[in-house]
């Protein structure tokens, strides 16, 4: 089970890397960088229960972080440069 879903998260990055070098506009990569964000932090979820969770939580939690407050930097930046 745990080899399908790091699988299945796996796709979902590689489509967020797609759309984050492809993506027409700046939001597009904003939004698609946020998702692989996501993803990263799903996956290293997934892979502690294999392996000892206090680390990878305090991991995850870090990323979850730097996640947020790059996402809102970027956003008040598209709104910056559009307004």
């Amino acid at each position: 089970m745990i080899a399908i879903a790091l699988t299945l998260l796996a796709v979902g990055s590689g489509c967020f890397l797609l759309r984050l070098f492809l993506g027409p506009t700046v939001a597009d990569r904003v939004v698609a960088l946020d998702g692989l964000l996501v993803a990263v932090m799903c996956g290293i979820l997934v892979h502690s229960t294999r392996q000892s969770p206090s680390f990878d939580l305090d991991t995850v939690l870090v990323v979850s972080l730097v996640s947020f407050v790059g996402t809102g930097v970027l956003a008040r930046y598209i709104e910056q440069r559009n307004g």
